[in-house]
């Protein structure tokens, strides 16, 4: 297996992970609140406030996840993009100059101009 594929099988089992944890805090957190009405004890409400917290930082890291993976995608595009070598050639000179080198002409021809205009 690749690294990428790893990485993958990884993000995958994390995700599920999370999303199992999410669905069992959810059930649990209805369980407890029926139990804390019940009870109406100060901390049977306190393991509720709990739980919805932990809840809410498991749903929090299921978004990091896909933040993480998102990065982990930009940076295997970066690396795809470093191994494209990209030469630029920049000519500095007149046009008379570059049509002169394109067409090979060593010596070119004097054309007076001068003598038009009077």
């Amino acid at each position: 297996m690749s690294d990428s594929d790893n990485v993958k099988s990884d993000l995958e089992f994390s995700r599920d992970t999370y999303y199992d944890l999410i669905n069992k805090g959810q059930e649990s957190l209805s369980e407890m609140m029926n139990i804390a009405s019940a009870l109406e004890h100060p901390r049977a409400f306190e393991v509720v406030a709990t739980l919805i917290k932990n809840v809410s930082d498991v749903n929090d890291k299921l978004l990091d996840l896909h933040k993480k993976k998102n990065d982990l995608k930009g940076q295997s595009k970066a690396k795809q993009i470093e191994g494209n070598t990209t030469n630029n050639n920049l000519f500095v000179g007149s046009t008379v100059e570059l049509q002169r080198m394109l067409q090979n002409i060593d010596d070119p021809k004097v054309i007076d101009t001068t003598d038009d205009i009077k």
